[in-house]
């Protein structure tokens, strides 16, 4: 593959950023999605998979920056495959669990 095609995998997520997202957000969920395209082995992704890792990735950037919690098994999942992803001066969320626990101290 030449170095165009390396231009290609960098602006294909483009096309997915929300109006919302504020630059942060959206370079920390566009390092998400390029960690998680398939290795320049001819790969396509299918329309599936593609709306897959997008549901993925926003599920990571809720739960990192606004403190959404799903279950723990997607939760799992989306932290590994968003490991090594660094993203500056990410919010701490308490849990109304971990207030509660702390209360009751």
């Amino acid at each position: 593959m030449g170095s165009g095609d390396d231009e290609l995998v960098d602006d294909f997520p483009e096309q997915f950023r929300s109006y919302s997202e504020n630059e942060k957000h959206w370079q920390a969920r566009r390092s998400f999605i390029l960690r998680n395209v398939p290795p320049e082995d001819g790969t396509v992704l299918s329309p599936l998979r593609v709306d897959q890792l997008l549901s993925l990735s926003m599920v990571w950037a809720n739960h990192l920056f606004l403190g959404c919690s799903y279950n723990k098994a997607l939760l799992d999942k989306v932290t590994e495959m968003a490991e090594g992803i660094e993203v500056e001066d990410a919010p701490h969320f308490t849990t109304r669990d971990e207030i509660m626990k702390k209360n009751q101290q």
